[in-house]
């Protein structure tokens, strides 16, 4: 259960930042801060939900971190 609802909050906090990512030119500034800023609280998550940094956890939540991403950047593109 903590690792569904660390990879949840994985995802809804992704979106604002995938958002942002679509709406700045690839491989500036902005478009890699997009990317690595919400690594730490990420990391934060995983200390919160008691997640530990074990392998078998780690699919799950670079799953959770892209589709949030990739949502993120959906929803810009239907906004358009």
């Amino acid at each position: 259960m903590n690792l569904f609802l660390a990879a949840l909050s994985t995802l809804i906090v992704n979106l604002p930042f995938g958002y942002w990512r679509s709406r700045v030119p690839k491989m500036s500034l902005q478009w890699i801060l997009a990317i690595h800023l919400p690594v730490p609280i990420i990391i934060l998550f995983r200390y919160l939900f008691e997640l530990g940094f074990e392998w078998t956890t780690y699919p799950v939540m670079v799953l959770a971190f892209f589709l949030g991403q990739l949502l993120g950047g959906m929803i810009r593109r239907k906004e358009v």
